[in-house]
């Protein structure tokens, strides 16, 4: 229900909490600052929105007074094209720097949008950058609408050039230091007033004594109320929140000391204990500063242009190359095959796209592009090979955002760092009662210690600790694993990969070398023709069959593929130079089942229904391949799916551990069905496959990882990209997971003795404040270090480093 208070006792604005003034506007029984707030409330109630008043008191924004024609230069197309990411078929996706969120309350409203207007379906606020993700429909609602919208509610957004990370970082970090520096100015000439004191307390005049006493007060307050506001802001925003977090103590430190000493200076009982003040706020924002130096040092957190190992194929001097995905600069000729990513916003050169941006706009609707339109990054391509102009870097913000968006519904839930999340809340309620506790005890005994011994309690216990071992851990492990070559998502995967206790492997592609697999055409001779016609064909699949097959014929002179369709689990057929060439299974491309003898797989190539022959892969399985998949069977069940034929099934028998359950000839809905069935039996499941023909698969999985070579042999849908080259410590990475987890625990059992031990030091009276504060980052910082030496001296024991 929404609050609702008599509006005799209401004193500020019921919406953003601001005074009402003299002339407050009283409407429903609640009073308001001004027409706005209270059209904001209007709009609110209309919508049935009220939960927005749940998450606080006061937890509005006073909307600006704009007239329409602000915002009418967003009607300009040329404008337009520099503030929106996106727009497709009427869909337009748009993302805004909002600086008024501030609480939960912000954030439950902008990402509730939909209820205001039926033109918006979607909207995702990331609260750290201040930025929110909108998706609407053009057609019912324009830019321009949705920024007035917004505005009308009181988040007007920043329009202008997105500033970069870095800079927003400088600004910040300008702050913290400019924090520090006034805090450390105010300590020093606090101690120097407090000099006769500590020298002469008993021989100083009265009137000297209160005028230091005066001054050190006056430098108290930019401590207390500009370096220390951090903490204040912290604890109160929490609390709004109805969640007491590890600043609620602080602060409550913090406050205790400055009203005691200015109590003590203003009734002239004593000099107070501004040098202990001082001292204590420039010593925690030290211990904050090296925190997160150290965490940004670790660099855990995820930069995925640095760890991409996809590519994209390029055409230069007439070949076609492959290069990382980070390297494309505009003007590059890509060329992307079905079922591929377009990883940049390009221009279409040659052919017809089928563009489907479901990755984008989570509605499955291919877009017909023809020659000279504009493809934007995150588009899926459907259909024969073409080629595309990059206009574009592959950039954080567009391609690596998308990646990101996708996973913005987490399917792993990290109880670990939950975990942590619940011990400092249960943590911090613990301090508050002890903390209380000593107090009544020291009334009892000694009065005049209980300041300084609840002071020392508050600030020595240090649940940051405990908020911060999981994740460092994790983070380092995730910062290991990129080094070898396997790149998680998220740090929680690695969580999350302990868990796990099924294995389900995809074949080609996965387990099997796509570029030493040994193939032999069986059949007759292939004319100049059939060679052009069997290559372009297999040129416009992703799958590594059909990539082996066009790199074995090595024809240069490609022809237009049109009509292009490809059949999961089954093949592949087109129209190439008026003919209709087909790749695939016997039964596909219509040829007689083949002997029983037959112990390769098999691709039968057809041309206008007359069968060429087929083509026999010898694959090449992967080094250590029967030794990681025997070691990961002393802790996980294995089985293998397949799309092709079983061909190869004794021999996978003799490499695979016994009983490990082998199927084959599944297609993409066999291979998600079946995913689900072990779920259903409340197993944990990992599913290894090879890109996007795995998609299904590897979204219903709790764990996905696609295996990649130098192809962009990408799905959105997983959770971690394992190099090729890095298959072969597969073993090693999952058995790892296991082993950071226990350091995580580890960290726990440090954190709580450092706890135990300065808590009962300070309930003693025998810990001074400024002491806790120079000790209470300290054991941050010792914790993390530990995490961070541990897993790495772990890592290098088991071949990680």
């Amino acid at each position: 229900m929404m609050r609702n208070a008599p509006e005799e006792n209401i004193k500020n604005c019921f919406h953003c909490g601001a005074p009402s003034g003299e002339m407050p506007i009283s409407h429903d029984g609640k009073v308001f600052c001004c027409n706005g707030c209270k059209a904001v409330y209007e709009i609110l109630r209309g919508k049935q929105l009220y939960r927005y008043y749940d998450f606080g008191e006061h937890p509005g924004v006073t909307p600006s007074i704009s007239t329409n024609a602000k915002f009418a230069f967003l009607d300009e197309p040329n404008v337009n094209k520099k503030l929106i990411d996106f727009s497709e078929d009427g869909i337009v996706v748009v993302s805004l720097r909002i600086p008024q969120m501030h609480c939960s309350s912000c954030i439950w409203l902008l990402e509730n949008l939909h209820n205001l207007h039926k033109g918006i379906f979607y909207s995702r606020v990331d609260f750290l950058k201040k930025r929110l993700l909108i998706k609407f429909v053009e057609n019912k609602i324009s830019f321009r609408q949705v920024v007035e919208l917004i505005s009308s509610i009181g988040y007007e957004p920043e329009l202008g050039l997105k500033e970069s990370d870095s800079s927003h970082r400088t600004k910040v970090e300008r702050s913290f230091y400019l924090k520090i520096g006034v805090a450390a100015f105010c300590f020093g000439n606090i101690m120097l007033f407090s000099l006769p004191e500590y020298l002469s307390s008993s021989t100083i005049d009265i009137s000297s004594r209160t005028l230091f006493g005066y001054i050190n007060l006056l430098l108290s307050f930019p401590v207390v109320f500009f370096s220390g506001m951090i903490f204040f802001i912290s604890a109160i925003n929490g609390l709004r929140s109805k969640a007491i977090n590890i600043d609620v103590p602080i602060a409550l430190g913090i406050a205790i000391v400055f009203l005691r000493s200015a109590v003590d200076v203003l009734l002239q009982t004593g000099p107070g204990y501004f040098d202990s003040l001082s001292g204590l706020v420039f010593f925690l924002l030290i211990g904050r500063l090296f925190q997160n130096k150290t965490y940004d040092n670790l660099n855990f957190e995820r930069k995925y242009q640095a760890y991409f190992p996809l590519a994209v194929s390029v055409r230069r001097n007439g070949n076609d190359t492959t290069i990382p995905i980070t390297l494309i600069r505009p003007g590059e000729r890509m060329i992307i095959r079905n079922n591929e990513i377009v990883p940049a916003d390009s221009v279409l050169m040659t052919g017809i796209a089928n563009i489907d941006y479901s990755f984008v706009t989570g509605e499955s609707k291919p877009s017909v592009k023809s020659v000279g339109d504009l493809i934007y990054a995150g588009g899926k391509h459907l259909g024969s090979v073409i080629q595309l102009e990059a206009i574009k870097e592959v950039s954080e913000s567009e391609f690596i955002q998308l990646w990101n968006e996708f996973g913005a519904i987490d399917k792993i839930k990290s109880r670990l760092l939950t975990l942590s999340t619940t011990i400092g809340k249960y943590f911090t309620f613990g301090i508050l009662l002890i903390a209380l506790s000593t107090a009544f005890a020291w009334w009892l005994i000694d009065p005049g210690k209980i300041l300084d011994s609840v002071t020392a309690i508050l600030i020595i216990a240090c649940p940051c600790a405990l908020a911060l071992a999981a994740p460092f851990v994790f983070g380092t492990t995730l910062r290991l694993f990129g080094k070898k070559g396997f790149y998680l998502k998220h740090s929680s995967v690695v969580e999350a990969l302990s868990k796990t206790d099924m294995i389900v492997f995809d074949k080609t592609g996965t387990i099997t070398h796509t570029e030493r697999t040994s193939i032999r055409f069986n059949g007759n001779s292939l004319s100049k023709e059939q060679r052009i016609q069997v290559a372009s064909l297999a040129r416009s699949s992703t799958h590594p069959l059909s990539r082996s097959i066009y790199d074995c014929l090595q024809v240069r002179d490609i022809s237009e593929v049109t009509n292009f369709e490809e059949v999961e689990a089954a093949g592949i057929c087109a129209r190439v130079g008026g003919a209709k060439v087909q790749l695939g299974s016997a039964s596909f491309v219509g040829a007689k089942s083949p002997d029983n003898n037959i112990k390769q797989t098999s691709v039968y190539a057809a041309v206008d229904g007359n069968i060429l022959g087929r083509f026999e892969f010898e694959n090449v399985y992967r080094d250590r391949l029967e030794e990681v998949l025997g070691n990961l069977n002393t802790s996980h069940s294995i089985s293998l799916l397949s799309g092709d034929d079983d061909g190869e099934r004794e021999k996978l028998k003799e490499i695979f551990p016994n009983f490990s359950e082998m199927q084959f000839n599944q297609s993409p809905s066999d291979k998600l069905s079946y995913i689900k069935s072990l779920q259903s039996k409340n197993r944990n499941v990992i599913m290894i496959g090879d890109g996007l023909n795995d998609a299904g698969a590897l979204w219903q999985s709790d764990v996905a990882i696609a295996v990649t070579e130098d192809v962009s042999s990408f799905s959105p849908a997983c959770d971690g990209i394992l190099n090729a080259y890095a298959f072969n410590d597969l073993d090693r990475f999952i058995r790892f997971a296991s082993t950071a987890k226990l350091v995580v625990y580890w960290s726990f059992v440090i954190s709580f003795i450092y706890n135990i031990i300065g808590l009962y030091f300070a309930m003693r009276g025998e810990l001074s404040p400024i002491l806790a504060a120079i000790l209470m980052p300290l054991s941050s910082i010792s914790v993390v270090i530990f995490s961070t030496f541990v897993t790495q001296y772990l890592a290098k024991r088991k071949g990680l480093l």
